[in-house]
């Protein structure tokens, strides 16, 4: 058996490490809890029970750890602790020490349910198996050993499962000696899913071999509304670097169609008046959010391939075209009086207000609530280029923005778990305890970037397009408070919530066009002007400079609404 003097590992970290910097690298993250106690949730259905039903498998979320090792770099190996009986645990847990211990693992028991018949697309053709649910594994691989100076050994064990069954995570160890084969259970393949890496942790290189060691969180492959399969929250370790589909260990995969533990509405309107986040617009913004029926009953116009004129919208938007796809055919625009143009781009804080499109996540464990906004107008850009910053004439306009957050709750306990912040093309997941909050409250704050109304979970300038550290070079996205805010706890209507059945959806939610022409821009001009401006050390050709910018910069497609978009049905997209 392979004992900590195997390996040796690279310490030069630790040897350029203040003492301070070391002592914190191993000191015990403390567990993260929301500002706000959370109130009693409406009754119905198992949403907040504490436990979910996959089918075949019931599920607690775990988040009381023991910890097992420490490694040089920071990060912390635990295994879950106060498993309910009848219940097993899947595999162990890893973060890092300089954030709250915030994290879970999920432990599983059989139940006697029987696969609900197929009724929508969350239904399985699998027939049901005679095998176990749940199997000890035959026994275990070791995969890598590590010492570090003060945590010890470190040893790490892939289980071997019984044929048609899977691994669901890696068992961490501080002795030799190969685990208990009761340690943790394996799942029937049936009941699983496909995962891939995501989130690389940990890099470690030895010296007795040409390998290195990496560490990975795990994610179902197949995610979004549709998707069924169910984050275990373990992680996942090999000596090979390359990322993508696991083939070692599984996912979940919930059989469940009726999606049980998803809230009803009572607790959909009671989970956004408790999250709903408060939106800060940049006290020097002038094209401010509207609802959208103020957009159309204060002069969009529709317009049509072939024809000069556009048409007035009704009010709910009922005489839109609806369904299809973006042809081309039909595309939003403001109306050809200058006045009421002007006008129209400046918003109407007023009626703004954030449309709700509630859906099923990770197999239905978590809730998504994504809230939209809507903006009659998106701003011209600000180009930053080192320490000057060039505001545009015309570069980065569009007519019709439509911007999103999301808030993903744990179904389990109804508790905030992460939020996701949507800019432009791409946009980012951060943890709970990343977010401000509103004092007193469990309400995040968003902040909403100057013209672009990108969102963001702190104020700052960000940089969009590729950021050349030394010189600073991108278009600007300036986030500040200000008095200009919409609370969504308050102004919100829900427009979609499909696993409900009970939601009916607005006539513009059905249109499928563009929400503004297509524009393309006389880049080269502005970005002539630019480069004439910039110091001649630090000039750029014109065409290298157009590289660095984002490409929706030099020519606008009219955007489309928030069911058009791919992340109505799938994940979000992250930068």
């Amino acid at each position: 058996m392979f004992g900590c003097e195997c390996f040796w590992w690279n310490n030069n970290n630790i040897n350029n490490t203040e003492p301070s910097q070391l002592y914190s690298s191993f000191a015990e993250p403390q567990p993260f809890s929301l500002p706000a106690p959370l109130p009693d949730w409406p009754q119905g259905g198992a949403f907040s029970s504490g436990r979910i039903s996959l089918g075949q498998l019931e599920v607690v979320k775990i988040t009381n750890f023991e910890r097992v090792w420490c490694c040089t770099q920071g990060f912390t190996f635990y295994r879950p602790l106060e498993i309910p009986d009848g219940f097993h645990c899947l595999g162990h847990y890893c973060q890092s020490n300089v954030q709250p211990l915030r994290g879970y693992v999920l432990v599983a028991g059989e139940t006697a349910l029987e696969p609900e018949p197929e009724a929508n697309h969350y239904s399985s053709n699998s027939p049901v198996s005679e095998s176990p649910a749940l199997r000890k594994p035959i026994n275990y691989s070791l995969i890598w050993s590590a010492e570090s100076p003060d945590g010890g050994c470190g040893y790490f064990w892939l289980p071997n499962p019984p044929a048609g069954y899977k691994a669901m995570g890696i068992v961490v160890t501080s002795i030799p000696d190969e685990p208990d084969v009761e340690e943790v259970r394996c799942v029937r393949k049936d009941l699983t899913e496909v995962c891939e890496t995501c989130d690389l942790l940990i890099t470690m290189d030895s010296k007795f071999s040409k390998n290195s060691f990496h560490v990975w969180n795990t994610q179902p492959y197949r995610r979004g509304m549709l998707g069924r399969g169910v984050a275990v929250g373990t992680f996942f370790c090999s000596t090979y670097a390359d990322s993508g589909i696991v083939f070692d260990i599984a996912c979940l995969r919930s059989l469940d169609s009726t999606l049980h533990a998803m809230p009803n509405l009572s607790q959909i309107h009671a989970l956004i008046k408790h999250y709903g986040p408060t939106m800060y617009f940049h006290p020097d913004e002038v094209y401010l959010p509207s609802s959208v029926q103020w957009f159309f009953k204060d002069g969009a116009l529709l317009y049509s391939q072939g024809s000069e004129k556009g048409k007035n919208i009704e009010y709910d938007g009922s005489n839109l075209p609806s369904g299809g796809t973006n042809d081309g055919l039909f595309w939003i625009d403001l109306p050809t009086d200058d006045d009421a143009r002007d006008n129209l781009k400046k918003g109407n804080i007023e009626s703004a207000k954030l449309y709700v499109h509630v859906k099923p996540a990770l197999g239905g464990t978590f809730t998504d609530i994504a809230m939209w906004v809507f903006c009659p107008f998106n701003g011209p850009a600000t180009l930053k280029v080192g320490l000057l910053n060039i505001e545009m004439s015309k570069i980065g306009e569009h007519v019709g923005d439509w911007e999103h957050f999301t808030l993903r709750v744990s179904n389990f306990t109804g508790e905030l778990w992460s939020m996701f912040f949507s800019q432009h093309s791409g946009g980012e997941w951060v943890d709970a305890f990343d977010l401000e909050f509103i004092e007193g409250t469990n309400k995040p704050i968003v902040y909403s970037s100057k013209h672009g109304h990108a969102s963001y979970p702190h104020e700052g300038t960000y940089l969009q397009g590729i950021s050349i550290s030394r010189l600073g070079i991108g278009a600007r996205n300036d986030a500040a408070k200000s008095d200009i805010v919409v609370d969504s706890s308050t102004k919100y209507e829900i427009v979609a919530a499909e696993y409900l059945g009970a939601v009916e959806e607005p006539c513009w939610l059905q249109y499928m066009r563009e929400w503004g022409p297509s524009i393309v821009y006389d880049s080269r001009s502005e970005i002539d002007k630019l480069i004439d401006m910039l110091p001649v050390f630090v000039r750029f050709s014109v065409e290298n400079l157009f590289e660095l910018f984002p490409t929706e910069l030099y020519g606008e497609e009219g955007p489309i609404g928030p069911k058009g978009k791919a992340n109505w049905l799938g994940d979000e997209i992250c930068s």
